[in-house]
């Protein structure tokens, strides 16, 4: 069976937030701004968060899951960060060493 290949315009006219979110920019902003207000453009210029059903169809062109707004931030896996990670790393290293592993095979 083939591969799914994602939708690659879909990706260049969006960018996904750490949390999941999908951002874009908002259409009718770039031309023919001389009849539009000053309010209009400025709401125009800024970026907006793609809703859910929106978020939901862009999944299937992606073939992947995003985050979507229904879903809590605890329920996102956070990343540890470096001094984090360095702690974590020197503990399981002394557990190793404490049951007499090096690189999870037992020393002969």
């Amino acid at each position: 069976m083939p591969k799914n290949k994602s939708h690659k315009s879909s990706l260049k006219r969006i960018r996904l937030t750490k949390t999941g979110l999908v951002r874009h920019n908002r259409a009718f902003g770039k031309h023919l701004r001389s009849h539009k207000s000053s309010k209009r453009l400025r709401r125009l210029r800024t970026d907006k968060m793609m809703s859910n059903p929106e978020a939901k169809r862009l999944e299937k062109l992606l073939f992947r899951r995003l985050r979507g707004r229904d879903q809590t931030r605890a329920a996102l896996r956070r990343n540890p960060n470096p001094t984090e990670r360095r702690a974590a790393q020197a503990e399981a290293r002394a557990e190793r060493a404490k049951a007499g592993l090096k690189y999870g095979v037992k020393k002969a």
